[in-house]
């Protein structure tokens, strides 16, 4: 069960369960209960996802510093824009920008616009700087698709997105690259790698997203 799900369905429970007479309150003691434990269990279960993210993120960043053989400057960012589809899972691009941290709305957009499929009707993001600025909007007018920003500090609203970055991160952790052509390079041979091999989570596990989507839009 999602962690919305349980929550809201938690919520509805003990909303329930306060508003009962005297002797229906006792008699739902019990069942409310048990559903207070299951909550709890997945509130739990919920932090130790959140902090087993927090530290795998720590410790790619901190192995990431500590390549002696660091292609950039200490004070340099490459930054990576992941475009995927949230249905099939295939990986549409994934556009290097020297600019790093620096990077525009426009650069943004420009990429984008080279990669985004004529039939698609969202795009889900966060809440950056550049999917918030006037060239992003006017690229969802003519575009004609609706944009669904995720909520603050909610990573798990975007699931299927953070999870191929920390596959992208892993696959990375034993390649080395000399300048940006190099990371490009590698780029380049991560995205069909990626979306040739069989994804355990899709609806028909076992496919790859080249293959589901073949079936998908037959």
């Amino acid at each position: 069960m999602t962690w919305s799900k349980a929550k809201t369905e938690w919520q509805k429970t003990r909303q329930i369960f306060q508003a009962l007479f005297l002797e229906e309150h006792r008699a739902q003691k019990a069942a409310y209960a048990k559903a207070e434990i299951d909550w709890q269990q997945c509130h739990q279960q919920r932090k130790e996802t959140w902090r087993r993210r927090q530290a795998e993120d720590l410790d790619w960043h901190k192995r990431n510093k500590e390549r002696k053989d660091n292609p950039f400057p200490e004070c340099t960012w490459i930054a990576i824009l992941v475009v995927i589809d949230n249905c099939t899972r295939q990986c549409f691009g994934l556009p290097v920008f020297r600019s790093g941290s620096h990077v525009t709305s426009e650069e943004v957009v420009t990429a984008l616009r080279s990669l985004l499929p004529a039939e698609l009707a969202f795009v889900i993001s966060d809440q950056g700087t550049h999917f918030l600025a006037k060239p992003f909007m006017q690229l969802a007018q003519e575009a004609d698709f609706i944009h669904v920003p995720i909520y603050r500090h909610r990573p798990e609203t975007n699931g299927i997105a953070e999870r191929f970055v920390l596959t992208f991160k892993n696959w990375l952790r034993s390649k080395s690259w000399q300048d940006l052509a190099g990371l490009q390079a590698l780029v380049s041979e991560f995205q069909p790698e990626y979306n040739d091999r069989p994804h355990q989570g899709l609806s028909i596990p076992g496919l790859s997203p080249n293959e589901f989507a073949k079936r998908v839009w037959l």
